[in-house]
């Protein structure tokens, strides 16, 4: 998955999304009849009534009325922001995702874990009030939830709400246990001494050219665009790059330009089921398991290939381009779905029987996002299928949907890889989709981590449309803030790609932890490694056991207070807070809480 627009958003991401509203302060939307005016808090037999419009006063004002004062402790800036900030939804596609959830296995078990959490709702109006809340005017946020909740009162049982909370939050909790192990673990000293004459990271002394190629596959009926960059001085591999779903061609059009500076020619591929065109097409009546066909998870790699096939008789032909397309030696680039097309490509073989099992285990609020996406290929009637292209030799694959598509074939890649991990992806969780997977890695292998990093940081979105950069329901560091992964990845893609050839030498200071870790900025850092130190591979160990107890299905948690309220307030952060820390306040947070827990102990005793 690549990126959501302002008109159109992932339906995986919706979910996730209207989640997390549902279970911070409850609030779901339906018929306006009457607007709820108070929350009620339960934790165990204790009960705290909160007027929502004490809540519409500080989230507007700032001010805390009489009623919360008790809770000031709680009402800092972040949670004022979370009151306010506004989800962008398309109301046709969100009410065709839901219409199609609701009547699913999975939207049964949805309904029925919502329930727990607020006990006094019923199915057909929880059902209802999904519909209409994606309906309203304005961009969503909590607040406009709860101002046409149809009932004066909402009750919420915090015990079950931090149980789901912990199964909405588990891979994004993993992703922050990780960030300052990584960022540790993974530093090394600075190099004092300049790396090389050569600087990867600026353009190159070539002239690039775009073309556009349309070429059709007539045996699978399918129309592929794909985007030149080529110069006349041509030499090298060439370069194939796969986008993410919902995305086109043009997402890593700088790194594109970048390498054929070079003199690589660089060939982006448009896939024609996946791609944001075939989401906008999306018809009524559609089924939700459509969204993203499971034939994709087949037709992305068989594109790749086509395309080869194709450039390989252009090649041959006297023509403009004789001679431009090196297929016998071809790096691929993918980012998110294109990274999964990468490694397949380089010999991970799909697995859709034990991905079936991992789908069937998983609870619909224990997925994320590109477990929703992965879990589409479930259904393709096969044990293993193998995509391997001898004609590719390298591949990188940047914040790549891996997960269990691949079972432990990944072991079986021989060709050098590279795969980029976020440490605040909130689409494809770092620990299952990136860093387990280079550890099946047996030959050549590379791992650079974007400390501070998000999903879209390597892309350059946000620079082809502010809109549509900015309209994510997931918080991304983009701009000029994720300037340090771009400008490493255009240095270290280049000198991967370079060791294919002659010049593989003098670009392989470029390929070492020292020249990654020298890109960096307030909000990012970045590392690279060839190998995960031991404490980290132990570490790895423990948050995968962790994780498999939640897919597992386990009975429901039974927190003490004290662990309700760390779990219920540690998801508030997630998806909507921006990917900074504020540790400071957390033991505050917390002494506060346990105060007004004593309190009302008290009295009942």
């Amino acid at each position: 998955m690549t990126v959501f627009w302002k008109t159109l958003t992932s339906p995986s991401t919706l979910l996730g999304s209207v989640c997390t509203l549902l279970f911070t302060f409850g609030g779901l939307g339906a018929p306006p009849a009457e607007a709820a005016e108070r929350l009620i808090l339960q934790i165990g037999p204790l009960q705290e009534e909160i007027k929502i419009e004490d809540l519409e006063q500080f989230a507007y004002t700032g001010e805390i009325s009489p009623q919360l004062k008790p809770y000031q402790f709680l009402l800092t800036p972040g949670v004022q922001d979370l009151l306010l900030r506004r989800m962008h939804v398309d109301p046709v596609l969100a009410e065709q995702f839901f219409n199609q959830l609701l009547v699913s296995e999975d939207g049964e078990k949805l309904l029925e874990q919502i329930q727990t959490a607020i006990p006094e709702t019923t199915v057909n109006q929880l059902q209802t009030s999904l519909k209409e809340a994606i309906k309203q005017p304005d961009d969503l946020n909590i607040l406009s939830f709860l101002r046409v909740y149809p009932s004066k009162t909402l009750k919420i049982n915090l015990n079950a709400g931090a149980s789901i909370a912990t199964q909405l939050g588990a891979a994004n909790l993993q992703s922050k246990i990780l960030t300052p192990v990584l960022a540790k673990e993974l530093n090394v000293p600075p190099d004092a001494g300049s790396f090389s004459p050569v600087d990867p990271k600026s353009p190159g002394p070539e002239t690039v050219y775009k073309e556009t190629f349309i070429l059709r596959d007539k045996s699978r009926k399918r129309t592929i665009p794909a985007d030149i960059y080529y110069s006349f001085n041509t030499k090298g591999p060439l370069v194939v790059m796969s986008h993410g779903f919902a995305a086109d061609r043009r997402f890593l059009k700088y790194l594109a330009y970048h390498l054929a500076s070079y003199g690589l020619t660089v060939v982006s591929v448009e896939h024609p089921g996946s791609n944001i065109h075939s989401l906008v097409k999306f018809p009524q009546g559609m089924k939700l398991n459509e969204i993203l066909p499971a034939s994709e998870f087949i037709e992305r790699p068989k594109d790749i290939s086509f395309v080869l096939d194709e450039l390989e008789k252009i090649n041959q032909e006297n023509s403009y381009f004789h001679d431009k397309f090196n297929t016998r030696q071809v790096s691929l680039i993918g980012h998110s779905f294109g990274g999964y097309t990468v490694l397949a490509l380089a010999g991970g073989k799909l697995n859709p029987k034990q991905l079936r099992s991992f789908c069937q285990s998983l609870t619909p609020l224990g997925r994320s996002p590109a477990d929703w996406l992965q879990c589409s290929g479930a259904q393709l009637p096969y044990s293993e299928v193998n995509f391997r292209d001898s004609r590719v030799v390298g591949a990188i694959a940047l914040n790549p949907i891996a997960g269990h598509l691949f079972g432990d074939s990944l072991s079986e890649i021989k060709i050098p890889t590279l795969i980029l991990a976020s440490s605040e992806d909130g689409i494809t969780p770092n620990l299952a989709h990136q860093l387990q997977p280079f550890q099946q890695l047996q030959g050549e292998k590379y791992l650079m981590v974007a400390v501070g990093g998000t999903h879209m940081s390597v892309t350059d979105i946000s620079y082809l449309s502010g809109s549509m950069g900015q309209s994510t329901l997931v918080r991304e560091v983009m701009d000029e803030e994720a300037n340090p992964l771009r400008e490493a990845t255009q240095g270290v893609s280049l000198a991967f790609i370079k060791q294919l050839t002659p010049q593989g030498k003098d670009y392989q200071p470029f390929l070492t932890p020292a020249y990654v870790q020298s890109f960096k900025n307030e909000q990012m850092s970045l590392r690279l490694a060839t190998q995960l130190p031991m404490t980290l591979d132990v570490t790895l160990n423990v948050l995968s056991l962790s994780h498999e107890k939640i897919t597992l299905r386990q009975p429901p948690l039974k927190l003490d207070l004290l662990a309700t309220i760390r779990a219920c307030f540690a998801h508030l952060s997630t998806p909507f807070s921006p990917p900074q820390y504020q540790t400071g306040q957390l033991e505050e947070i917390f002494d506060g809480l346990l105060r007004t827990y004593n309190r009302h102990s008290g009295r009942l005793s």
